[in-house]
């Protein structure tokens, strides 16, 4: 994959004449050339998020702060500290298994502008329920088909009692057939069923079992389900409008009228209920955001997360005893939508919220910022009494003195950092070391244990001749 990236990409440079070194993110915010992306494209893992946290940087120039990446489908956090991102020191962690590769420390949460909107089921009070799951939005499904979503939308608004399927389209993703191998003989008959133009669920599925089909459908990557979500309600309070807010409109009309378990209307009117739908993303931001810290702290972050206590800052319920979290630094706030849900950020979490002038176009000014940076590592051992061993790749040397040991394994990973920034596309790299020295006291005597020597060389992109 990283190779057709690659290739696609140097063909597009050199039909327009630009003779410029191709370099490419690494999942640790760095950059390295194509050529070396393509020897070790595992190292890639995360590049996209670690880039918008780089550009996090540069447009806010705070030296610790958490930043919170808010798109479509997810919420992505991660910490910034001393200027640097924080690195996962177990490796990026991918499909729930830890990869070891190096990769930027980041929390992934399912919510963002596309969440699945929904309403808690077997309670007296409606609660609304963010995602995890995309949908398509309502005023984006209209967009293409007008006709067939707003029909529908107005056909299920003049039902004496709303549905529970009310307010679902299903349409095909547009795969190629082939990826339909396999299905079952009432999953393909469902399939068969739906296509291209977004069809309602009220009339699509004539039974409750069809249900779990049709999001077997969706999980195999055949069917999209529109429905409303929070970029339909700010659509509707005039806060976007990129798409059609006329049936995310009839959407929220829909929700504002169904019924909670005392009887009673969810919301009084499609605004109210937009309302509450912007104010649930603002706080389950805050909640990642808790997470996130909770973990850093050495604490079990969700557990934390839903301490009746901590609810109740989050949620700022009053009561006799006024709680609130305060957060040690502000958060950055990332993505298209960040000046709309972070806007009420800072009440929750006690402390500010930036949102850059630019936050939408972090990601690509991080790739623009962004350094090389390598680094090389030697042990030093002592085996035997008298006896000091360095051990670097294939370089193994024993020395009589621990300071020449330490001398030559500096010397060595200075060499090997250098060779690795300039293969990762940078002439001119500045070479720090840091020595980590284990010693013991044994009957008053200072005893080397071991060393570990890092040099890391950092320096900028070669530029186009």
């Amino acid at each position: 994959m990283i190779a057709r990236l690659v290739d696609a990409t140097e063909g597009f440079l050199e039909r327009r004449g630009i003779a410029a070194p191709l370099m490419m993110v690494r999942g640790d915010g760095t950059l390295v050339t194509a050529r070396f992306a393509r020897a070790r494209p595992i190292e890639t893992i995360l590049s996209g998020p670690a880039a918008s946290l780089v550009g996090a940087r540069y447009l806010t120039d705070l030296d610790d702060a958490v930043i919170s990446d808010i798109g479509g489908t997810t919420t992505d956090i991660a910490v910034l500290e001393g200027g640097r991102l924080r690195l996962d020191p177990e490796g990026a962690t991918v499909g729930g298994q830890r990869t070891m590769v190096e990769a930027v420390a980041m929390r992934t949460f399912g919510l963002g502008g596309d969440s699945e909107v929904s309403l808690q089921e077997r309670s007296l009070t409606s609660a609304i329920v963010l995602g995890p799951r995309r949908l398509v939005p309502l005023a984006l499904a209209a967009v293409e088909h007008d006709d067939a979503v707003a029909k529908d939308l107005q056909r299920q608004l003049l039902k004496p009692i709303t549905g529970r399927l009310d307010g679902r389209f299903a349409l095909r993703t547009g795969v190629p057939d082939r990826l339909a191998a396999g299905l079952t003989i009432t999953e393909a008959r469902l399939y068969a069923s739906i296509s291209a133009i977004p069809a309602a669920l009220d009339e699509l599925l004539m039974s409750t079992s069809q249900v779990a089909t049709l999001n077997r459908l969706v999980a195999r990557g055949l069917v999209h389900i529109a429905g409303f979500t929070p970029s339909d309600a700010a659509h509707v309070l005039g806060r976007q409008a990129n798409w059609d807010p006329v049936a995310a409109r009839l959407g929220a009309e829909l929700f504002a009228r169904r019924r909670d378990g005392q009887g009673h209307h969810v919301a009084k009117d499609a605004d109210t209920f937009s309302e509450m739908v912007l104010a649930c993303v603002t706080r389950r931001s805050a909640e990642a955001v808790l997470e996130t810290v909770f973990a850093e702290d050495g604490l079990d972050g969700g557990v934390s997360v839903a301490n009746p206590l901590v609810q109740r800052a989050v949620r700022q319920r009053r009561g006799m005893a006024r709680l609130s979290i305060v957060l040690d630094r502000p958060v950055i706030g990332l993505g298209a939508s960040a000046s709309l849900h972070y806007a009420g950020l800072p009440p929750l979490i006690g402390n500010d919220c930036h949102i850059a002038e630019h936050a939408d176009v972090a990601n690509a000014l991080g790739a623009v910022v962004g350094q090389v940076r390598m680094s090389a590592e030697a042990r030093v051992s002592q085996p035997e009494i008298g006896l000091f061993r360095l051990n670097s790749g294939e370089r193994l040397d024993d020395f009589d003195t621990e300071d020449e040991a330490m001398a030559a394994a500096e010397a060595h990973v200075r060499i090997l950092a250098a060779s690795l920034a300039e293969r990762a596309g940078t002439d001119q790299a500045r070479i720090e070391t840091v020595r980590q020295v284990k010693v013991a006291t044994i009957e008053g005597e200072r005893s080397f244990v071991e060393a570990i020597v890092v040099a890391t060389a950092t320096g900028r992109p070669r530029i186009a001749s």
